[in-house]
């Protein structure tokens, strides 16, 4: 069967004032009707810039160079820009990366997906907007009659991405092309969110490019990979292979970088040394050698073609990593994986250290948050309360890490930011070193803020876009009335070395720096007092795996070197059970599982837990095949109108009649500190 798309000798350039970005440089792959192609590999690479060239919907000064674009016999590089729109929206639809961007605010929903059908079909106005409604129907989308009304913003990250399937898929396109689809979404949303794009190919037979930088989606949805480096592809063979026997040693670096195939050995995480190459002046040789362990004087003259063994695995290298391949890999055959997940090929161990049960620095005691929800432009009468935390309890034993994990909306942040003292509690305490914020005051007060700080989820909405870093670092000296202008800059730069960034960064704005240098900025900006507690939330959100590596290290590191306690909050559970010591499991604003990090992923007792573990998607194909559960499924419910009873019994498959009326406490399910709030919790091999 031909190809549905086939792209040979790809070239685009970005032109700048000054210079010019080789964004691709010479990529060449095939998608066949049907099927799905996953392009993976670190921010900066090409992936999105190569299917930004196949919609021919460039950055200024971007235009393709060289190469051709084929879909279904048509050259789309030698198309007119008029007909090039007949193209988009209906040959070829698109899921942007951030729907909150992509969607115009001032448009109701239906509004904007009829609007494609009204340029490609010929049709009413009415009939436009039955089909948004269909559309809307087909993605799953909860009462969709009424969500075709509202706008962008009255709709959660899911609905919204929802909206950017149906808007892509309204003409029923050849080709869907979705990039990052599911970052920063938490793993039940994502879950559905993949399951719905597979599901659709299916149905309407189209085939789908997944760009992502995430392992675990690849492995579970791609029926092929390409991986990218540098704007080239340096490996691409089907996805059991390269899972099995990955051959370059870019590919097998991705690999080693992850959570999940540490966290049982709490080894170090190998991390790529330095960043992609500058593509407005590319190396010479092969453009992964800088940062290749394997590299030799040759690999830096010679340039690596895109060749293999055998036909169906390409790589571009001198000095493969793996082993030549002779057959066929069966479903067990993955002796490469288990040697990567093992740590194998990383770094020397370096482990984690074990904190005995010392005493507490944080406890929460039966901590209670309810917001108001008021009706009225003027008078604001009070007509409900959302139950953000409902009776929270747990410590955090000094220099330990405390990770907190649950859905969106399960008030996980709130509880961070209660502990901060941002937020003060409706009922109970919170205590850091047996002080409470409610009731100190003065220089006790700032002496306790000190102590305690916060790593915010958005890096660069928490940064001051019109101040430098150095001003950024130095103003919490400065609000505190610490120490001498030169002892503040000091300081700084003190705090630069420790989190690895250059200390020329003192000069540089927020928006100069990638999204990994911006985390390490916030790192920094959180330990300019010398905390003893750091709120962590979402520490490692959407960033690519060497980055996170890169993160989760210096957090470890720093937390080694001064005895930091950590409390992290994720959604990612191979994040939280890497970094963590004990692990709380938050469900609708109640704690309903706790207990040791090893202890609770490898024996939840909890059936919310188990649902989570199961729904995450893991960077092993024959893992994801495996897999009999089908995870968390269903709705959120209201925080306003919370379920009586157990909270989870809404979602849970073996709720009974007595969860609907009974509210399940705490209970000790072992004598290793593991408790679960379940009447019928699951058994220790669940």
């Amino acid at each position: 069967m031909p190809p549905l798309l086939r792209i040979e000798g790809l070239h685009t350039r970005i032109d700048l004032r000054r210079t010019t970005v080789r964004a691709v440089d010479g990529v060449s792959l095939e998608v066949q009707p049907g099927e799905t192609l996953g392009l993976v590999g670190e921010s900066g690479c090409g992936k999105t810039m190569t299917a930004l060239s196949v919609m021919r919907l460039l950055p200024p000064g971007g235009h393709v160079t060289g190469g051709r674009i084929v879909l279904d016999g048509t050259d789309l590089t030698t198309l007119s820009d008029d007909q090039m729109r007949h193209v988009r929206g209906n040959d070829i639809g698109m899921i942007f990366q951030d729907p909150m961007t992509s969607l115009n605010p001032t448009i109701r929903i239906g509004a904007q997906i009829a609007e494609s059908m009204l340029l490609h079909r010929d049709v009413s106005r009415k009939e436009a907007l039955d089909r948004a409604i269909e559309v809307l129907r087909l993605v799953g989308m909860p009462h969709p009659e009424e969500r075709a009304g509202d706008y962008p913003h009255q709709l959660s990250g899911g609905m919204r991405q929802r909206v950017m399937i149906a808007m892509a898929l309204a003409c029923e396109p050849k080709l869907l092309i979705a990039d990052e689809p599911t970052t920063a979404l938490d793993v039940t949303i994502q879950k559905q969110i993949l399951e719905l794009i597979d599901d659709l190919r299916r149905r309407l037979g189209m085939a789908v490019i997944l760009v992502t930088h995430d392992l675990g989606v690849i492995a579970g949805r791609a029926d092929r990979v390409a991986v990218m480096y540098a704007g080239r592809v340096v490996e691409t063979t089907d996805t059991e292979t390269l899972y099995a026997n990955a051959r370059h040693p870019y590919t097998e670096a991705l690999f080693t970088g992850l959570p999940e195939n540490a966290a049982e050995t709490r080894r170090r995480l190998y991390s790529i040394p330095g960043l992609p190459p500058d593509l407005t002046n590319p190396p010479s040789g092969c453009r992964f050698a800088p940062r290749c362990r394997y590299a030799t004087h040759e690999c830096r003259d010679v340039d690596p073609t895109l060749d293999g063994d055998v036909p169906d695995h390409l790589f571009a290298c001198i000095h493969p990593v793996g082993r030549p391949e002779v057959s066929e890999p069966s479903a067990r055959d993955h002796v490469r994986y288990r040697l990567l997940r093992d740590g194998g090929a990383g770094e020397a161990a370096s482990e984690v250290g074990s904190n005995d049960r010392a005493e507490p620095l944080l406890e929460v005691d039966h901590v209670v948050k309810d917001f108001p929800v008021t009706a009225g432009a003027v008078l604001q009468r009070r007509v409900g309360r959302v139950s953000a935390v409902a009776d929270v309890t747990f410590d955090v034993p000094r220099g330990s890490t405390f990770g907190l994990v649950g859905e969106s909306g399960c008030g996980k942040t709130t509880v961070g930011r209660l502990v901060v003292g941002l937020e003060r509690p409706s009922a109970g305490t919170v205590r850091v070193e047996g002080q409470e914020f409610s009731r100190v005051r003065g220089r006790a007060l700032r002496q306790l803020c000190r102590g305690v700080q916060l790593m915010f989820q958005d890096s660069y909405g928490s940064l001051d876009p019109r101040m430098r870093v150095g001003g950024i670092l130095r103003e919490p000296l400065v609000i505190q009335g610490i120490g001498s202008r030169r002892e503040q800059e000091r300081r700084v730069a003190e705090l630069l070395d420790e989190v690895g960034l250059p200390r020329r960064a003192v000069d540089r704005y927020p928006h100069e720096f990638s999204g990994g240098q911006r985390q390490r900025v916030g790192l920094a900006r959180a330990l300019t007092l010398n905390p003893q507690l750091v709120v962590a939330d979402e520490p490692v959100s959407a960033l690519d795996v060497s980055i996170q590596a890169q993160i989760l290290n210096l957090m470890q590191d720093l937390q080694r070197r001064h005895g930091l306690t950590y409390v992290i909050i994720s959604h990612d559970l191979s994040v939280i059970r890497y970094l963590s010591d004990t692990i709380g499991v938050m469900y609708l604003g109640k704690l309903v599982e706790i207990g040791p990090a090893d202890s609770v992923y490898e024996r939840p007792r909890h059936p919310y837990t188990r649902g989570l573990i199961d729904t995450v998607p893991a960077a092993d194909p024959w893992r994801e095949k495996e897999k009999r559960a089908v995870g968390v499924t269903g709705e959120l419910p209201s925080a306003i109108h919370p379920p009586s009873g157990c909270r989870f019994r809404t979602r849970c498959p073996f709720a009974e009649e007595v969860c609907a009326h009974e509210e399940p406490q705490l209970r000790a399910l072992g004598t290793d500190g593991h408790r679960a709030a379940c009447h019928f919790p699951l058994g220790p091999a669940a």
